[in-house]
């Protein structure tokens, strides 16, 4: 604001100036030379330039009306022509557009009376000038305006873009918090319970059962070791920085994956879990969210059975089907109390807090555009997950989740 303030006052000094010159010239017969009166005439018509901004309208006013003073006294009115025009062009880039044609009428009114008071000069010119240079200022000014209140709107929308892709890359950090905190928990969850079961069952058997016990701890050992492989892994993604591999370097442990459940069944077999595994149709390739989905719903389906049911018989059915991929997890129950418990009842009706693996599972199904059903099953309970296993099926569940 400062620089345009000083800008002003340079141009006003700038157009006194250049008047007075112009001023100090032999002027055409019928007008009188600039004198002291002339030269304050032409310093009160220019010097208000520099209020231009600030007080649009009256300086343009005031402007004229000391025009008309100096061009009454004798003086030759083309001396202080700029300074109305540039007031009327002040008027225009600030003001509507009724305004500055009200201005734009005075000015030319003004340049008419001089002509008028001129013996020599053409009416015709006289009056085409009055008419021509303030609407082109006019003209001017309001494209002037036109185009500020463009460049305005436009940086509102660049700001407000800027603060939407700000709000859009906190979500994004929140959504990779979220889904790092579901792989944690399934990682924890799930490892840490075949861990507590095995070490249990040692403590329990390492005086009469040496080699069960040794089997149990066996079995803690590679559960230890694939749990830190995983969480490992997902460290790796958090030091990952912008464009870098994961970890600085790229990682060749391989994924969990529906190709790979039947090591965590075995896992959990060893845990003291009876679990049937069962394929349908024909094996094949999935993406790998997809795989990494079924893998997880399965282990935190499992882990809930060794938590709540361990004595339960479990079966898992991994079905390939033409566009979708179908996966079931059941238990028997066996013998355990009501499946009202949080950690056995539908995500819809549990308390705030509570059952978050199974909250997971359908966020984790919802992310791929497949759906969970949860829910008990006789005495047992039963987990069915179905995911797409094309981005065409993938899109079209994902528009009627959206809906």
């Amino acid at each position: 604001m400062r620089n345009k303030v000083l800008a002003d006052v340079a141009l006003a000094v700038a157009f006194t100036a250049a008047s007075m010159l112009l001023g100090h010239e032999q002027p055409p017969p019928d007008w009188h030379r600039l004198d002291a009166a002339g030269y304050a005439l032409t310093a009160l018509v220019n010097l208000p330039v520099a209020a231009r901004r600030r007080f649009p309208v009256g300086v343009s006013v005031f402007v004229c009306v000391a025009w008309v003073v100096f061009v009454a006294a004798g003086y030759w009115p083309v001396v202080n022509s700029l300074a109305p025009l540039m007031a009327l062009y002040t008027v225009a880039t600030v003001r509507p557009v009724r305004l500055a044609l009200g201005c734009a009428a005075l000015t030319g009114g003004v340049w008419v009376y001089a002509g008028l008071t001129a013996a020599q000069s053409s009416m015709a010119t006289v009056v085409a000038q009055a008419l021509v240079f303030p609407l082109v200022m006019c003209l001017f000014g309001h494209s002037a305006r036109v185009s500020a209140q463009r460049a305005e709107r436009l940086g509102e929308v660049t700001e407000r873009l800027r603060a939407e892709r700000k709000d859009a890359a906190k979500q994004a950090v929140a959504e990779e918090q979220a889904r790092i905190a579901r792989e944690l928990h399934d990682v924890v969850a799930h490892h840490m319970s075949v861990i507590s079961v095995q070490a249990g069952m040692a403590s329990y058997v390492f005086a009469s059962e040496p080699e069960s016990a040794r089997k149990a701890l066996d079995t803690i050992s590679d559960t230890t070791r694939e749990a830190l492989q995983e969480m490992r892994r997902m460290l790796k993604v958090l030091r990952a920085g912008p464009g870098e591999p994961e970890g600085g370097a790229p990682s060749y442990d391989p994924m969990p994956s529906v190709t790979r459940m039947g090591e965590m069944i075995e896992r959990v077999r060893a845990a003291g879990l009876a679990v049937e595994l069962r394929i349908e149709g024909s094996p094949r390739p999935v993406a790998p969210g997809v795989g990494l989905c079924a893998y997880r719903v399965v282990q935190e389906a499992l882990t809930n059975v060794l938590k709540h049911a361990p004595h339960a018989r479990a079966r898992v059915l991994v079905a390939y089907e033409p566009h979708q991929l179908r996966v079931t997890v059941t238990d028997d129950g066996g013998g355990a109390g009501p499946h009202g418990s949080p950690g056995r009842s539908d995500p819809d009706t549990i308390p705030q807090g509570a059952g978050h693996g199974l909250i997971g599972m359908r966020e984790r199904a919802r992310l791929y555009g497949g759906t969970v059903d949860i829910g008990p099953l006789g005495d047992g309970f039963e987990v069915r997950l179905t995911l797409p296993t094309s981005a065409r099926g993938a899109a079209r569940r994902g528009d009627s989740l959206d809906a």
